[in-house]
């Protein structure tokens, strides 16, 4: 649905009447999850953009308050939860205005940043969510779409956009890749997972990281899905530093998530969503390269010449 100016300060109004005679704009660039607009300069009205994500609402609400106490880092502040209404039908929220610049943003205006400096700072970020306890926090599950979950929830999804891309992608490789990265599920406790660390939700200040916003899909569980960031934005360098310290089987999940999203998103109608797609798969295809020109690969490929093809016609058939 169309969520217009007029409809948040009719909301404003009715269940927020302190708050009426604040000015009501639309962000410079919403998520596609929720639709966020500035209510006067210290705040926001954040109203999901469908039923699928009616949930995030509430769910923010009750965590993120119990997060915000236990992280040195700035997140998303909610103030005031809004009502279903009859010009709105879904569950809402008043958040109070993290100061700073997306790293999305920074990257659109050209602005010098150590990337590399960035993975280690937001690597140390994560290790600090995943240490708050999560016992009682929301599971993985539809509400989130499976973040924190096993990612062969996606799998047919993922077998169906390498059969429909196949005339212009090595698919054979990519699912060769795609089994490596499913072959083994996560055995550690369950951690909290922020769901969609992206350039849009990461918060830089004079080039440094500063905080996270939008938890729209948090959960608990496995945390391969933070780490997709490494293949979907940072070099090669970076990367490593990102990753560092991350168990092998956690890196392969974390590449999983990358590749998923990156193949059902290849023919995005959005450009820049479609460019990083094509960018992340042609990163994945250099990193398996480099793997496979190694001289302990190359020693061992013989003797392992198990056929990603034949994989994928079973799984197609």
């Amino acid at each position: 649905m169309e969520i217009t100016i007029e409809i948040v300060k009719q909301l404003i109004e009715e269940q927020f009447p302190q708050w009426k005679n604040l000015p009501v704009r639309p962000v410079a660039k919403s998520g596609h999850d929720n639709r966020t607009f500035h209510l006067g300069e210290e705040m926001t009205v954040r109203l999901p953009s469908g039923e699928a994500y009616a949930a995030q609402a509430a769910k923010e609400i009750r965590w993120l308050p119990y997060l915000q106490e236990r992280l040195d880092f700035p997140i998303s502040k909610p103030v005031a939860a809004g009502k279903p209404t009859s010009c709105f039908p879904f569950p809402w929220s008043v958040n109070r205005w993290v100061e700073g610049d997306t790293l999305r943003d920074c990257a659109v205006r050209g602005n010098k940043m150590d990337t590399c400096l960035l993975a280690k700072e937001l690597a140390a970020a994560l290790r600090e969510l995943q240490a708050v306890p999560c016992e009682g926090g929301p599971a993985a599950g539809a509400h989130n779409f499976y973040r924190g979950g096993s990612l062969t929830v996606y799998h047919q999804e993922t077998v169906d956009a390498l059969e429909k891309l196949k005339d212009r992608l090595p698919a054979e490789r990519l699912y060769a890749v795609w089994e490596k990265c499913i072959s083994r599920a996560y055995a550690g406790p369950g951690v909290w997972v922020h769901g969609d660390v992206a350039p849009g939700n990461i918060l830089m200040r004079d080039g440094r990281f500063y905080g996270l916003i939008d938890f729209g899909i948090l959960g608990t569980g496995d945390p391969a899905c933070d780490y997709a960031m490494a293949w979907t934005y940072f070099g090669e360098e970076a990367r490593r530093l990102f990753l560092e310290g991350l168990p092998d089987d956690m890196v392969n999940r974390a590449r999983g998530w990358a590749l998923w999203k990156a193949l059902i998103t290849y023919d995005d109608a959005d450009r820049e969503v479609r460019e990083n797609a094509e960018k992340t798969v042609g990163v994945i295809l250099e990193e398996e390269d480099a793997v496979l020109d190694s001289p302990r690969t190359s020693s061992t490929q013989e003797g392992n010449t198990s056929s990603a093809e034949g994989s994928m016609r079973l799984e197609t058939n």
